[in-house]
């Protein structure tokens, strides 16, 4: 049984003193709440409440940015004093108050606004620009790592020309020997083979980006395999005189795909940065905001990728002049930078 004294009561709360630990009849230890503990807590409550209210009255678009990531934090706040009232069963009443107001911020947090084609533009258009340059540090770690293996493999492929046996299968390397493209037969199977040069270009990118729940090394094999594979392709190419079939062909796709991959490995950073140095938050609260972030980071890349897909696939290995391919790809790079790096609100930034 608890064991409670009654201090003065106070306007909003139960007016309860903490006495110290005390055993309940079955002989558990039963948590007792401080009135201070209530007192600290109730401002967060009553925000909570307030900004439940606005959002009832005006709709949840009429809240900024700030508000609806204070609306997001409280909600956790908030479920975890809940957790603690449920302890004290002297404090039903907060208990019952604290959990209605959970409810009601539950359903207008998940509910949310039905995706449509107008949000993703608008997500495209004006948020991810700005999740991209928060997380530019990273995507430039990715490309510094891509770049670095590629001139490794690049190098050793140069000085010692058996090096490539070792990443270029021998129907490719039959090709080479040939002086032909092996990316001729594309054309013949230009739908189909377009569905499957996305599919894996999604395939490599995520596999990317998901081996950054492994401290970031996965991300970094990844990473490296990707780097190492240009850099032995670039060089084999050149020692068969292919250099200008090969970077035409990979020209106009390669403006998008390479860019995603790199910024695939970014997010991956991120979460594996997130692992690793969680800073004044506890451990899982570094893995959660770091996977959310490093998740909206790579999520901006899917329509990358299936445009690469889809030059890949049609245009890249078609007869078009060598001159139309470097074109579409240098115009098709610039639009990715001038979209990227487009002036974005602080507060965007921040948010």
């Amino acid at each position: 049984m608890l064991i409670w004294s009654r201090s003065r009561l106070k306007p909003g709360g139960f007016g309860l003193s903490r006495i110290g630990p005390v055993w309940s009849e079955g002989g558990s230890m039963a948590q007792i709440l401080s009135n201070q503990w209530i007192l600290k807590r109730r401002p967060h409550w009553d925000r909570l409440a307030a900004l439940l209210a606005e959002s009832r009255a005006s709709g949840l678009q009429r809240l900024g940015r700030a508000e609806l990531r204070e609306l997001a934090l409280l909600y956790r706040q908030v479920a975890a004093d809940l957790s603690v009232l449920r302890q004290d069963t002297t404090a039903r009443a907060y208990a019952q108050h604290v959990n209605q107001l959970l409810a009601s911020a539950h359903h207008i947090i998940y509910s949310g606004r039905k995706t449509n084609l107008v949000t993703i533009f608008r997500f495209l258009r004006d948020d991810y620009p700005a999740i991209f340059q928060s997380q530019l540090g990273f995507v430039l770690a990715s490309l510094a790592v891509t770049a670095a293996w590629g001139v490794v493999g690049a190098a050793l492929t140069g000085t010692r020309p058996e090096f490539m046996r070792h990443f270029l299968p021998p129907q490719i390397l039959a090709t080479m020997e040939r002086h032909e493209m092996w990316t001729k037969s594309v054309v013949t199977i230009a739908p189909m083979a377009s569905s499957a040069i996305m599919t894996n270009n999604l395939t490599v990118s995520f596999v990317t980006f998901a081996g950054g729940i492994v401290f970031g090394l996965g991300t970094f094999f990844y990473l490296f395999v990707n780097g190492m594979m240009l850099g032995v392709v670039g060089a084999a190419c050149h020692q068969f005189g292919m250099s200008l079939a090969l970077w035409s062909f990979v020209a106009p796709h390669g403006a998008l795909e390479l860019p995603a991959i790199v910024i695939a490995g970014g997010a991956g950073f991120r979460l594996g940065y997130a692992m690793l140095f969680p800073g004044l938050l506890r451990w899982k609260d570094s893995v959660a905001r770091g996977g959310i972030e490093a998740t909206r980071l790579v999520s901006g890349i899917i329509p990358m990728l299936f445009v690469a897909g889809c030059l890949e696939g049609f245009f890249s290995p078609s007869h078009a002049p060598v001159w139309l391919k470097f074109t579409v790809g240098a115009m098709l790079f610039a639009l990715l930078l001038l979209w990227l790096f487009r002036p974005v609100r602080a507060t965007v930034a921040e948010s």
